[in-house]
């Protein structure tokens, strides 16, 4: 679990709950449903217009690396790499059918059978790099649906801030509902630009981080089983890929 999402999420809600109570303010100001469903409404209508259902929904279900991400251990990468590089000098590429049979990772497992099969290393580095770049595009276009509904969103708010004050300005005979249209317009400016700020572009930066590591470990894999298939030394193999966790 990532406590820093968590403590991050929460200190930003307290700061701005706290706020408005140290001003003297209420919480109900702040709870307008009606500015809810416009923003938060007319954003998803937004980001669903600009995507492929896929990419929408793949979106979503990447959001949950946010609190539980990914086992991303570079360090334990390098390891697991250089026990198979002296476990293929030792016994020979066919030695490596039993970490191929434990290993779970299904990019690790298909470039370990690629060697296990005795594929050319350029073979192999094709293959696995086409992987990667399918990888990266396709988890990248589904961060960025967070980032565009955080470019969409302060908009709509003040989308809905506007249709606040127009029904204001039709109300200017009946004092009793002129609070009411005062509250959505300026709640809702509250829900764009808090939305934006403190959920949608956060979420798309740390997706985008998560996604750069994972690139970075099967780009450190790919580099590794090659140089196995080239016959490098163990030890060079392990300085080479020790590179990329600087």
């Amino acid at each position: 679990m990532d406590r820093l999402s968590l403590i991050g999420l929460l200190l930003g809600l307290i700061a701005i709950i706290g706020g408005q109570l140290l001003e003297g303010g209420r919480i109900s100001s702040l709870l307008q449903f009606t500015a809810f469903l416009i923003v938060i409404g007319g954003t998803i209508g937004a980001v669903l217009l600009q995507s492929t259902l896929d990419t929408f929904m793949n979106g979503i279900r990447l959001a949950r690396w946010i609190i539980l991400p990914p086992a991303l251990e570079l360090e334990a990468q390098v390891k697991a790499v250089v026990n198979w590089s002296n476990t293929a000098r030792r016994g020979g590429l066919l030695a490596l059918e039993t970490p191929l049979m434990g290993e779970k990772d299904p990019f690790v497992k298909r470039a370990l059978q690629m060697l296990v099969d005795g594929a050319e290393p350029e073979a192999i580095r094709h293959t696995m790099e086409l992987e990667i770049g399918a990888y990266e595009e396709k988890h990248r276009a589904a961060a960025k649906i967070w980032e565009s509904a955080g470019g969409y969103a302060p908009t709509i708010g003040i989308l809905g801030a506007v249709m606040g004050l127009i029904h204001v300005m039709e109300n200017l005979s009946e004092p009793a509902k002129l609070g009411s249209g005062i509250a959505v317009a300026f709640v809702a400016t509250i829900y764009g630009v808090g939305s934006a700020n403190l959920f949608f572009l956060p979420i798309s930066n740390k997706l985008k981080h998560l996604i750069a590591v994972e690139v970075k470990r099967r780009e450190m894999v790919t580099e590794g089983l090659v140089a196995i298939a080239h016959g490098e030394n163990p030890r060079i193999i392990e300085s080479k890929l020790r590179g990329f966790l600087i």
